[in-house]
């Protein structure tokens, strides 16, 4: 990994150096505040407080504006390196039981990460800890910060919103108030980050989906547990029918697993050792304990077990759409991106190591194929391989670890993708591959994995007799394309704002009436078109015209058409297409034959 350059750690320096100004403005207006910790975070800075009132993003600006009185008074960021002990002392005084705590945990563990174990040589190495004194602010950190507060008058910064933050993430500790702000070098970036920041709104899954009718989250089926609505059944069901019908033209075996097993398969699998965390708690079912499945890999295995294999049976490809349960702490749950219940299009291949490299090119081409489908056509690729210096901690042989990282970089250079190398990244049991997508905003998502396992193949014993009749150990292949179907329908609705396009639109067409006497011609058009198996409304209410059209327009449906009198008399149609105020007139033949052919490219 390159070090970042000296610009980019300038405008850390400036941002690290306005949190604490924030700091000091905060403690100017509420002498009383106490401090957490305030890190500098991508475009800006947050400090989390535990302050006397309970903030408003009214009270942002008064802070904005002590901020920019403290920069006109040119106040020195004055540095200086005593004791723990001296430190603990002078925090004391300060009444900062926050940075105390800080202190203690560098005192007695040598640093203040928690579960973190320094070696005593490290330790020698923090007996002095360094604090900055901006005003009457005083921090624990490190730094480095500007020289003075003069220096943060050309910084375009902006306090933009007020979030609940556990003190060290710890849920039985204090909620403190945490600010955020935004931090650039010149006004013209920030105000191009905020307008960036109005499109992300607009755009907000949470908000058009709500709009749009296609989910909802309600608290008494239980936090992170979406409920499709008929509009957004319709859209998951035609990027189901899609991804199921490219799977199986390229050789994969659809299967279906339980939501539940026993404890026996997740303890053999590892997961009960290495995952618990991330399980919920057994039902306990005629003695035995069960779980709620974290992960479909395991029953995949133990269908491939279920039978002798031969090398003439292989490659094995299963495939699912598994749905799957994994704990998340209620503050990061978010909308369908952050889910407590998820469906993944799995598969797993099952190959000889002659077979390896050409699944790998095989997915790779389907995951460009299928992504591109969807609309996305700028990726980044990431490697992630072993550490070169210490293999030792990888499981399985080296020979089978060079086979997979030499197959992987292979079945890349074949799909004429670029990709970026990690070492020290894999996962203890094998290499993987990460494909991000940018969306029609240039956000960065992470989406596909493609990743390599010597870990469940040896745990529940996987065999295949080769020519010569000897056993022999396969390669195991997981593989999620769309990684879990919620979070990728919240990817979907942000990168198309809700328009989608027509073969995904939940309406594909609505057909809107001028007035009460051309609902019958209306109805029967429907009829006509819905045996082309397009996805129909009439709107048949006595509205306006004009207002149907807006209402049509703000639910994202591809195409209007409007019947009145002349429509049915001429037996032609008047077209609107969503986003345009052109109307298009056109034969019945020829309007199915443009949307039939929109629908069945996935244009």
């Amino acid at each position: 990994m390159s070090n970042p350059s000296s610009e980019n750690q300038d405008l850390e320096i400036l941002r690290h150096s306005a949190a604490h100004l924030m700091a000091a403005a905060v403690l100017e207006i509420w002498p009383d505040a106490k401090f957490g910790i305030g890190p500098t975070i991508e475009n800006g800075f947050y400090y989390d407080f535990d302050l006397p009132k309970q903030l408003t993003p009214e009270d942002l600006p008064k802070i904005e504006k002590k901020m920019k009185e403290l920069i006109k008074k040119d106040i020195a960021f004055e540095k200086q390196e005593m004791s723990v002990d001296e430190a603990i002392e002078l925090f004391n005084k300060l009444g900062q039981t926050y940075k105390i705590e800080l202190l203690k945990d560098i005192k007695e563990k040598g640093t203040t990460v928690i579960g973190d174990q320094l070696t005593s040589d490290q330790k020698d190495n923090v007996e002095k800890v360094r604090i900055y004194k901006t005003g009457n602010f005083i921090d624990l950190c490190r730094g480095p910060h500007v020289a003075s507060t003069k220096e943060l008058s050309k910084v375009a910064f902006k306090l933009n919103r007020l979030a609940g933050a556990y003190w060290r993430g710890d849920e039985n500790n204090k909620m403190l108030t945490r600010i955020y702000g935004l931090a650039f070098e010149d006004e013209n970036e920030l105000k191009n980050y905020l307008e960036m920041l109005a499109e992300a709104e607009k755009r907000d899954h949470r908000k058009l989906g709500q709009e749009l009718e296609l989910f909802m989250i309600d608290e008494e089926v239980g936090a992170g547990l979406p409920l499709w609505l008929p509009k957004g059944a319709v859209l998951r069901q035609q990027m189901e029918n899609f991804v199921l019908e490219e799977y199986q033209k390229r050789g994969y075996q659809l299967v279906r697993t339980p939501h539940i097993a026993s404890y026996k398969l997740f303890e053999q699998s590892g997961h009960l050792n290495f995952y618990k965390e991330g399980m919920y708690s057994p039902m306990n079912i005629e003695g035995e304990d069960y779980y709620v499945k974290p992960m479909n890999c395991p029953f995949h295995v133990k269908m491939y077990n279920s039978k002798i294999r031969s090398y003439r049976d292989l490659p094995i490809r299963y495939t699912e759409l598994g749905t799957v349960y994994r704990y998340e702490r209620s503050g990061t749950l978010h909308g369908l991106t952050r889910v407590r219940g998820f469906t993944q299009d799995d598969a797993h291949i099952i190959c000889t190591d002659k077979q390896l490299t050409d699944e790998l090119v095989g997915v790779i081409d389907l995951t460009k194929y299928i992504l591109k489908t969807f609309g996305f056509d700028k990726f980044k690729i990431v490697l992630s391989v072993r550490d070169p210096n210490d293999k030792g901690k990888y499981l399985g042989s080296n020979k089978d670890w060079e086979l997979a990282e030499t197959g992987l970089k292979k079945a890349l250079e074949i799909a004429n993708w670029n990709y970026e190398t990690e070492e020290g990244e894999a996962v203890f049991y094998g290499p993987k591959i990460d494909v991000k997508v940018f969306d029609a905003m240039g956000r960065e998502w992470q989406i596909s994995t493609l990743q390599l396992d010597f870990n469940l193949p040896q745990r529940f014993d996987m065999t295949y007799v080769d020519k010569g009749g000897s056993k022999k150990r396969p390669f195991m292949l997981h593989r999620a394309l769309l990684g879990s179907l919620e979070r990728f329908t919240g990817v979907l609705i942000e990168h198309y704002a809700g328009a989608f396009p027509v073969w995904l639109s939940p309406v594909q067409i609505v057909i809107i009436t001028v007035g009460a006497a051309h609902k019958e011609y209306a109805h029967k058009l429907a009829q006509e078109l819905k045996e082309q198996s397009f996805r129909i409304e009439v709107w048949d209410e006595n509205e306006t015209v004009a207002n149907k059209i807006r209402k049509a327009e703000k639910q994202k449906i591809p195409y209007m058409l409007v019947i009145g009198d002349k429509e049915m008399k001429s037996k032609n149609l008047h077209v609107r297409k969503r986003g345009s105020d052109k109307v298009m007139v056109m034969k019945n033949e020829e309007f199915v034959k443009k949307v039939l052919e929109e629908v069945e490219k996935r244009k």
